[in-house]
């Protein structure tokens, strides 16, 4: 096998990394060289993108790797506290910082707001209190920093104009 692709996110930032490693990678290497190029603190851990326990650093790396390599998130807290506020109603869950804006909305419209899947993918997550619509791959961590490890978002209405949506116009 030649090298893996690892494409990342780190802790609050938004912007999708890469690197390669060989196939004898161990994610404790992986961790080590990010720590490293980024100046990352070495308390950071390293969740496979939306796995609940970060990864063991005695793992190859080449044992997650699909076709497009693997999808990883790097960050100091174990979860990010979540709520999801939806017609008055708040809703609140502890989730991995590689848990995706997606898999979250997903939770929170069909799970928890009881929403079809039709109804749920006309509404988006808005970070509460500003117009940030984060796109559906963002991780979690992303968005939170340690020690706080907290995100509110708000579920709301696509908005689309001509069948566009709002942010095209």
């Amino acid at each position: 096998m030649n090298a893996i692709d690892v494409f990342y996110q780190i802790e609050g930032e938004r912007d999708i990394q890469h690197v390669e490693v060989g196939p004898e990678h161990t994610f404790g290497a992986l961790r080590a060289l990010l720590v490293e190029r980024h100046g990352i603190v070495e308390e950071a851990l390293i969740f496979l993108e939306d796995s609940e326990e970060p990864i063991e650093e005695v793992v190859l790396v080449r044992e997650h790797a699909g076709h497009a390599g693997v999808k990883a998130h790097v960050h100091r807290c174990r979860h990010v506290e979540v709520s999801v506020t939806f017609n008055s109603e708040t809703v609140h869950h502890r989730f991995s910082p590689a848990t995706t804006v997606a898999r979250v909305k997903h939770w929170a419209a069909v799970t928890k707001f009881k929403m079809t899947e039709a109804e749920a993918s006309e509404h988006v997550l808005q970070i509460t209190g500003t117009h940030d619509r984060p796109a559906p791959g963002t991780h979690l961590g992303a968005l939170a920093k340690c020690p706080h490890c907290k995100v509110a978002f708000s579920l709301v209405p696509d908005q689309r104009v001509n069948g566009a949506p709002e942010a095209i116009r």
